[in-house]
């Protein structure tokens, strides 16, 4: 099978991801369903020849990394077609990888369905705003829009750490730096450091993924920096409670303390699956007021969930006032509303 063949019918479908696994057909994820392309099953020879190819369409970028560790991640474009991020990796000792399709327009915030306040999170000039869900929630696609509207609009210099380059942005009213981790820097921690001196006013960090990255992006943000970055949690409070678990139990007092001066909104998203066959987020947002500063202070944290659920405002509202928004605009069934629910026997209630 060609790969150019592969991946142009996997755009032309609005596919999402494009599974390559020995042993199966070659498989695209889209709406969040994984279908088969045939039935021709791929033997590990098939595998290696399309991993080749692949590598090939990356600058021809080494292939002895994945021979040696088993797993490699990288991007690259084809021209006149699209970006894709792969993650290349051994299964059973075959070559396999999973592309996911990145187109080069980035998409607008009401193709996307996101709420307009979260195009204006870019322009708090200061702070830490957190994009958090499960793995293939849109979480960087959020952030590059937001990034795209920083952009359109202001005149910054736009740092972005990525792991792998994603979304390219182009340079308009703004200068947008974009770095590959592993590529044009070592690390998540090196790169975060030297952005400091690099004059920046916006740094997005792909993922806050330990501790040291975590201690250093708070510090940019206390610098007077907007930082953007993303975890993987669901809902506010564990985002919170997962930044202050990092830390020693000695540092947590300091750290909540720390994080409640330089955190502004976290957005917490999962894509859910619409009455018409495609998919929509829905979002948890909380904006940081100063009684939510407080509760984060004075390890409160457990009662942020009962603020964001008695609102109803935009800039405040809970993951099942969001699913309760799709239901009344009958874009999502009761069935997905309670399944993708945090507290489903009080949103049972109000639907």
């Amino acid at each position: 099978m060609i790969l150019t063949e592969i991946l142009e019918q996997a755009i032309n479908e609005q596919a999402s991801d494009v599974f390559i696994v020995a042993g199966l057909p070659v498989s695209f994820r889209k709406n969040n369903i994984i279908h088969r392309i045939n039935d021709i099953k791929l033997l590990p020879s098939d595998t290696e020849t399309m991993l080749k190819n692949i590598y090939e369409c990356a600058g021809n970028r080494d292939i002895s990394i994945l021979h040696n560790i088993g797993d490699d991640d990288f991007s690259f474009s084809i021209k006149g077609l699209s970006r894709f991020r792969v993650s290349a990796y051994k299964q059973r000792g075959a070559f396999s990888a999973v592309i996911r399709i990145i187109t080069f327009t980035l998409p607008e915030f009401n193709e996307l369905g996101l709420p307009e306040y979260v195009t204006h999170l870019g322009d708090s000039g200061k702070g830490m705003v957190l994009v958090t869900g499960p793995a293939g929630s849109g979480k960087s696609t959020t952030l590059a829009c937001i990034i795209n509207q920083i952009n359109r609009s202001q005149q910054k210099h736009i740092i972005t750490l990525e792991d792998p380059l994603e979304y390219l942005h182009r340079h308009d009213q703004s200068i947008v730096s974009q770095r590959e981790i592993n590529v044009d820097t070592e690390n998540y921690v090196t790169a975060l450091r030297a952005a400091l001196r690099q004059s920046p006013d916006v740094i997005l960090l792909g993922e806050m993924r330990d501790y040291e990255t975590i201690n250093v992006a708070m510090t940019a943000a206390e610098t007077g920096h907007l930082l953007f970055s993303t975890l993987h949690t669901i809902g506010a409070a564990n985002t919170i409670d997962r930044i202050i678990d990092v830390f020693p139990a000695n540092q947590q007092q300091q750290i909540g303390v720390q994080l409640s001066m330089v955190l502004t909104a976290v957005v917490s998203q999962q894509l859910v699956p619409t009455i018409d066959g495609q998919v929509t987020p829905a979002l948890e947002i909380m904006t940081v007021t100063p009684a939510i500063r407080n509760m984060i202070r004075d390890n409160k944290v457990h009662q942020i969930d009962g603020i964001i659920y008695s609102s109803m405002k935009e800039d405040m509202i809970s993951m099942d006032g969001s699913l309760l928004n799709l239901y009344k605009q009958g874009r999502i069934s009761k069935d997905t509303a309670l399944k993708y629910a945090t507290n489903p026997d009080m949103l049972g209630r109000k639907l």
